[in-house]
C-alpha cells in the first residue's frame, strides 16, 4: 500500500476561463493535478451535440474486458494492441476511416472537438495537428458515456506501446474531456498523485487495478458540470464513479507535447 507522508502542495486543480500555456505546460511537468474550464461549452452548444449524438452509431466495449458498461464512439489506439504491444494498424485504419465517415454524416454543428482542438491551439500558441503514423492522420476524438464508472487505470502511450508508434516523439500526454450530459449525482473523476510502478502489477484488475494500488495517495476529485472542460495528465492513475440520475457523456482525445514543441491529438 501507498502511504503519502507529506502533501505535494503543486498538486491541485486550477479553475480557468480559458486553458493557458503555463497550464498546459505545468500539467506536462506534473507540477499541477488538472485544470478545470467552467462552461467551456455552452448550455445551448450541449444540448445541440447531445442531439447529434444519437445520429452517431455507438457500441460498448467487450464486458470480458471491462466489465463496467462503457458506449461509445470512434476507435482508440490502445483497442487495437495486441499481448506484444504491436497495433493492428490495418483494422485500425478501416475503423478510423468509418467513424470519420460517420462523423461527417451526423453532422455535429457547432463540432465539440474542432472547437476543442482551436481553443486548445490558441491557449499553446500553434495549431494542433493530428499525430500520424507513417505520415497518415490518425483519428482524434471520441464519445465516451460512462455511467457505471471506469475503474482504476492509467494511459500512457509511451508504455502502452514502448517501440514507439507515432512519426512524432511524445514526451507527454495529457486527457481533455468535456461534458455535455451530466447526472444529477455522481460520475467524479478522481486523480491520484501516483504513476505505474512494477509492483502495481500486484493489483491489476481487467483493465485496470484495484483499489489499494493508491491507498493513500493524495488525490483530487472532480464532478463534471454541464460543459465544463478538464484537462490532466492521464499517467497519473484515475477513475471514474458511477453516475446517478442521468447520463455522463463527454467528448475525449488525448494531446501530446512533442520532442519539437508541438501539441498532437489522438484518441
Amino acid at each position: 500500500m501507498h502511504r503519502t507522508t507529506a502533501l505535494d502542495p503543486l498538486f491541485t486543480t486550477v479553475d480557468t476561463e480559458a486553458f493557458t500555456d503555463r497550464q498546459l505546460a505545468n500539467l506536462a511537468a506534473g507540477t499541477l493535478a488538472a485544470v478545470r474550464a467552467p462552461g467551456f461549452l455552452d448550455r445551448t452548444f450541449c444540448k445541440a451535440a447531445l442531439t447529434a449524438l444519437g445520429r452517431l452509431p455507438t457500441t460498448e466495449y467487450d464486458p470480458t474486458r471491462v466489465p463496467t458498461r462503457i458506449v461509445r464512439f470512434g476507435p482508440s489506439l490502445n483497442d487495437y494492441r495486441g499481448r506484444d504491444c504491436e497495433v493492428d494498424v490495418e483494422r485500425y485504419w478501416r475503423d478510423a476511416e468509418t467513424a470519420r465517415a460517420a462523423w461527417h454524416r451526423a453532422g455535429l454543428r457547432p463540432d465539440p472537438i474542432g472547437v476543442s482542438l482551436a481553443r486548445l491551439g490558441s491557449a499553446w500558441g500553434a495549431a494542433v495537428a493530428p499525430a500520424t503514423i507513417g505520415g497518415r492522420a490518425v483519428f482524434g476524438g471520441t464519445l465516451r458515456e460512462i455511467n457505471a464508472g471506469a475503474m482504476i487505470h492509467y494511459d500512457d502511450i509511451n508504455r502502452e506501446i514502448p517501440t514507439g508508434l507515432f512519426d512524432q516523439d511524445v514526451v507527454a500526454q495529457l486527457a481533455f474531456n468535456v461534458w455535455v450530459s451530466v447526472p444529477a449525482a455522481g460520475g467524479a473523476t478522481t486523480v491520484w498523485r501516483h504513476r505505474w510502478e512494477p509492483s502495481d502489477e500486484h493489483h491489476r484488475q481487467a483493465y485496470g487495478y484495484g483499489p489499494n494500488v493508491v491507498g493513500h495517495c493524495q488525490h483530487v476529485r472532480l464532478t463534471p458540470q454541464l460543459g465544463d472542460a478538464l484537462l490532466f495528465n492521464p499517467a497519473n492513475f484515475h477513475a471514474v464513479e458511477p453516475a446517478h440520475g442521468g447520463r455522463r457523456i463527454a467528448f475525449a482525445f488525448f494531446l501530446g507535447l512533442t520532442t519539437s514543441g508541438q501539441l498532437i491529438v489522438w484518441s
